[in-house]
Formats: C-alpha cells, structure tokens, sequence
C-alpha cells in the first residue's frame, strides 16, 4: 500500500504549478465551421461583400441579399447592422451604377424588413439621409419598375411608422417627399396607389401619447433614482421619448400643406387606368376601401377639415356608389367599404 502511495505521489503535479495544456495545432478551422456552423455575423459579413462585388452576377448578388434579408429578420441581426458597419454599404445599392433593377429591389427589400418596429435601426439608417435617395424612386419618370417602387413603399413604411423625427425629415428642404408620396397616389400602377394611400392611413392614425398625461405618469417613463432605468435595447427610445411615435399631428399638417387629400378624392371619384391594357376600369376595390379608410381618418379620426368642393364631389360619389352593382344603399358601402354602419354614418356626416 505505502509503495502504491508513494508511486502515486511521485507521478501526480501540484495544482498550482501545473502548465496550461497547450492549444491543439491539428484543428482544421474549415473543419469547425463545418461542425459547427459560421455564426450570424460572419454571414452577413459575407453576403454584403458578395452583394456589393459588381463582378459578381446579378443572380449571384441577388441570393446574397435574400440571404441577409433572411438574417435580419431577426431583430438582434438588424441591429447588428450598425455593429458590423453594413448600412452605409447596403443603402449604396440604392444609387450604384452597378446596381440592376433586382439587386436595387432585393436591397430595398432587406432596408424595409431591417427597420420594420425596430427604432434603433430607424435611428442608424436615419443617419444617411436615405429619404431623398428613397422618394426619388417614386418617380417613374426615373425608369424604376413598379415592383421596384412598390418595395420603396415598403422601406419607406419601415423608416417612418412610429417615428415622428422621421416624418419630420420628410419635409426638409430638398427632400420633396410629400410631394412624391403624393405623386405615388397617381402612380400609373396601381399596387403602388394602394400602397401609398395604407402608409398614408398608418401615418395619420392617431395614437395614444402619454404627452399630456399627469406628471406621476409621465414619470414612469423618464429613468431617475426612483424608478428602474431604462437599459438599452431596440425599443428604448421609445420609453424615453413616448412621444416618438406620434406621426399624427405632422401627417395631418402636411396632407393639407401639400394637397394630398384632393388627390385621395380625385383617385376615388376620376379612376386613373389600371387593367393590363391601359384601360380604365370602373374601380379598384382595394384602392378604394384603402382611399375611404384614409378620407375617414382624417375627417373623423383627426377631426380633419374638408373644402366644399370635396364635400360636393364626395357627397356626389357616395351617393352613385350605394346604387353600384345592384345597389345595397349604406349597408352594402360599409361593407364593401370594411366599416361598421356607424362608422360609416359618421364618415357621412362629415361630408355633408
């Protein structure tokens, strides 16, 4: 027994002065990658090079940027957007003369799904001054394609919605962006007219703000020593400026600023052509529900003002419309219109 103690202190090392094993030098790193796969960042990392290699086909860049729209779903990855520097590069696609039609559309696709209820990212993008580059798409005199147009939109309602400085920004001097929104609501496609007037309703719905509330409530949102603090995250801006998300005061001071209702009424009463052959077509029912839903918003909601001659050419719309397809009087509008029967009477009044 004393032989076999002794044999095994002579073969056992102190705790203390043992040497750290030394790191294995046979590790292939392809190998590892392999087993255990690139992490999110490292992807990304590679999809932007790829997509903003110009000698790469379009195909080639197209699935990288499908690739990375997959990643950022996931909020941390758009985050990681600014971490990794990927903003600037990725909205470069928007104005590189090595951009085709599809990579400028799959980038918009990856801004628009990048910023969607996440105001840090709106914040990071914010920084480019991306709006002018943006609304500017919205022209079709630029020769960009409806789908493309139809996914600006897209970003557009990302950067926007609930982002008050945002909407600000879109009335700057040189930015023109009312007035390409506006422009949007005649786009010779008519996606794109539905499009505009849903973002056109979001950003004028109004929302509930904590502004005027008491001070004892408003103080749960401004971190001090008696209250927990607000910890940064996606979503902490909010806490501590809930006002943020009110784009309702500046939607409805510019619809009247740049005549974006007349415009609304005119697209309801006058259909522009939207069928395949150039015809036009009695009417859009997703337009239209879309148009209505903005109109009552603004005149209910917002408790909006209307010209006369809008009333005059509503009051006369509303009224040939209860007798289309049949007929069906008010009951049949609110229900082609997506409206309860006192919604809709409350719609009426304020035209009449």
């Amino acid at each position: 027994m004393e032989s076999l103690l002794r044999w095994g202190i002579q073969n056992s090392t102190s705790g203390g002065d043992a040497p750290p094993p030394a790191p294995r030098q046979d590790l292939d790193p392809g190998v590892i990658d392999m087993i255990l796969g690139k992490s999110d960042a490292e992807q990304m990392k590679e999809d932007m090079a790829v997509a903003t290699d110009y000698q790469r086909s379009e195909d080639e860049r197209v699935d990288a940027l499908d690739h990375l729209e997959m990643l950022i779903e996931q909020i941390d990855n758009a985050n990681n957007l600014e971490k990794l520097k990927m903003w600037e590069p990725l909205h470069s696609l928007l104005t590189s003369d090595s951009s085709t039609d599809p990579v400028i559309l799959q980038a918009l696709w990856v801004i628009g799904t990048a910023l969607q209820n996440n105001p840090a990212a709106q914040d990071s993008y914010l920084k480019l001054n991306p709006l002018p580059t943006l609304t500017s798409f919205l022209d079709p005199s630029n020769s960009s394609t409806p789908q493309v147009r139809s996914k600006v939109i897209y970003a557009l309602s990302g950067l926007l919605k609930h982002n008050a400085p945002a909407l600000a920004s879109l009335d700057k001097e040189g930015t023109d962006g009312w007035a390409k929104l506006r422009q949007g609501l005649q786009d010779p496609d008519i996606s794109v007219r539905r499009k505009v007037a849903f973002l056109l309703s979001t950003l004028l719905t109004p929302t509930e703000s904590t502004s005027s509330s008491s001070s004892s409530t408003s103080n749960l949102h401004t971190p001090d020593s008696n209250h927990a603090p607000v910890h940064a995250n996606s979503h902490a801006v909010h806490l501590t400026n809930p006002d943020r998300a009110a784009t309702s005061p500046l939607a409805l001071e510019a619809m009247k600023k740049h005549d974006i209702l007349p415009t609304v009424i005119e697209g309801l009463t006058n259909p522009l052509p939207h069928g395949e052959d150039g015809d036009i077509e009695e009417s859009d029912a997703d337009f239209e529900e879309k148009g209505v839903g903005l109109l009552r918003i603004y005149a209910v909601n917002c408790d909006g003002e209307l010209k006369p001659s809008e009333k005059e050419a509503l009051k006369g719309w509303i009224e040939k419309e209860k007798d289309r397809d049949g007929g069906g009087g008010e009951k049949g509008l609110a229900e082609r219109w997506g409206m309860s029967g006192g919604e809709l009477k409350e719609f009426i009044q304020k035209v009449e």
